[in-house]
Parts: C-alpha cells; structure tokens; sequence
C-alpha cells in the first residue's frame, strides 16, 4: 500500500493539515473526504498497471486540485514517478517528425500535469529536481517543428 504520506492529506481545503478530522462540516463530509481519498489512492495505484494506467492518468489530471498533498502521495508511492516517466519516454519517438495522435497527446498531458503537481508542491519541489526529473521534459522543449511556431 502507500507509505510516507503526509497526515495532513485532505480533499479540497486552502489551509495545510485540513484533513476530514478537522472539518466543521460535520460526519457525513468526514466520511465523503475519506472515500474520496480512498478513490485517489486507488488510483494512484492503479498508475502501476498499465492496462489502468489510462484511466488513472485522466482522473488524477482532473482531480488533482481537489486533492491538497496529491503530490506526496505521487513521489511516495512505489513505482507511481517511474510510471509518469514511462509515459513520457514513451512520447519521445513521435516528437520529431511530430506524429503525435489526439489520444497519445492527452495521455502523456495528463502525466505532465501530475509531474507538474509534484514539481509544484513544497514538500515535493526539491526532491522532484534533485532527482533531476526536468530533463525527461528537454525533448518537449527542444522542438525544431516549423509547424509548431506557426499554429
């Protein structure tokens, strides 16, 4: 299961350590948050799979401004930066000449969006460039397409 999550994971909130013990909305949004919560777990497992993977790469991408710490629950969760990372190598062959399909270029979005989460969050911004992850984004940037500059 995951490890080294933050205690102070919760859904939605603008404060830290906003977790559903904390919430004034009474028991029945304790137990929402914590279902939610379940579900983005579950998900962020399901990352490990590749025949989920799919699936789990939209969820998250939508739902990662609901979820406060999301981005601890990324970097310390086995295998999940390994899997955002097999997404965008992936992409790599398709980049120059650009023959990128609709459907590739919303899946290796999606894993961006989450590594921009983890890129992002205060607990996970430092170890995300110490681990040198930026470079994995070099070939997106390093585009020489004319077709690109002239959309």
């Amino acid at each position: 299961m995951v490890r080294n999550v933050p205690q102070s994971l919760s859904v939605g909130g603008s404060g830290r350590g906003g977790g559903a013990s904390s919430s004034s909305h009474g028991a029945g949004a304790s137990i929402n948050m914590d279902s939610q919560m379940q579900v983005a777990e579950q998900l962020v497992l399901d990352l490990r799979y590749p025949v989920r993977r799919e699936r789990a790469l939209l969820e998250l991408s939508k739902k990662r401004e609901l979820f406060q710490d999301l981005a601890p629950l990324l970097w310390n969760s086995f295998g999940t930066i390994a899997a955002l990372l097999q997404e965008i190598v992936f992409i790599y062959p398709v980049l120059s000449p650009p023959n990128l399909t609709p459907a590739q270029s919303n899946r290796v979005c999606n894993a961006l969006a989450l590594l921009q989460c983890v890129a992002s969050h205060p607990d996970t911004r430092m170890l995300f460039l110490n681990a040198h992850i930026p470079l994995y984004l070099y070939p997106f940037l390093n585009t020489t397409s004319q077709d690109l500059w002239n959309i």
